[in-house]
């Protein structure tokens, strides 16, 4: 059997991470929040309490440590042996990390870190640049749509599993924002590949869109 890579790509809150970890799961794949990776940058840098500049991001890069391991209900990622799962999913964290991920120092550095990762097949990664410029050639790729709305109830609903507590207002807000600045972003920017098949999630439960993926992935594997 094939190890193929599978590319899910997407706007913020469009359940590109619980997608992901659910059919690398049902396919015996690895999982790679690449999401994660750009957070845990940005956490990185908050705690530097520097002013936002490519110069004072890409200084931290230089003693970071990232490891990311499988849990029971998510991946968890440890930074510099710190595991930092829940700190990297904080507002102050969404309200940076778009600009941060930005920053030509950090992409260069991510992205050689995921094609090491992702290189020998048999994973799902997800993130917003993977199909498109990461991986081009990944034998699936998904494109990851929903709702604003819909996407921000599903970060309170996240956010409230977790013990934290935000307005939908401000949720709805942030993703606006992070949606296009991601989209405009000077280096690889937020955007479907030309090959990749689009999914709305509005409207779909995880267990269906993790269906249509797992179904596609299988005619691929079986041919």
């Amino acid at each position: 059997m094939i190890n193929i890579i599978i590319a899910i790509d997407g706007f913020a809150g469009s359940g590109k991470s619980t997608t992901a970890r659910l059919v690398a799961n049902s396919l015996n794949y690895i999982y790679i929040d690449t999401g994660a990776m750009y957070r845990a940058v940005t956490l990185k840098w908050l705690r530097t309490e520097t002013p936002l500049a490519e110069e004072n991001v890409c200084k931290v890069l230089s003693d970071l440590d990232l490891e990311l391991h499988q849990g029971a209900t998510g991946q968890i990622v440890v930074m510099n042996g710190e595991d930092v799962s829940s700190q990297i999913r904080t507002l102050e964290v969404s309200n940076f990390v778009s600009p941060v991920s930005a920053y030509g120092c950090v992409r260069e550095k991510m992205v050689e870190q995921q094609r090491q990762l992702g290189k020998e097949g048999g994973v799902v990664m997800d993130g917003r640049d993977i199909g498109s410029f990461v991986f081009p050639n990944a034998e699936l790729k998904i494109f990851l749509t929903a709702s604003v709305e819909e996407r921000a109830k599903r970060r309170v609903r996240e956010l409230e599993q977790k013990g934290m507590n935000e307005s939908i207002e401000s949720l709805i807000k942030n993703i606006t924002e992070r949606d296009y600045f991601d989209s405009h972003r000077e280096i690889s920017p937020l955007t479907k590949a030309s090959d990749a098949i689009e999914i709305d999630t509005t409207f779909l439960t995880i267990t269906q869109q993790c269906d249509k993926i797992i179904e596609l992935a299988q005619n691929i594997i079986g041919e």
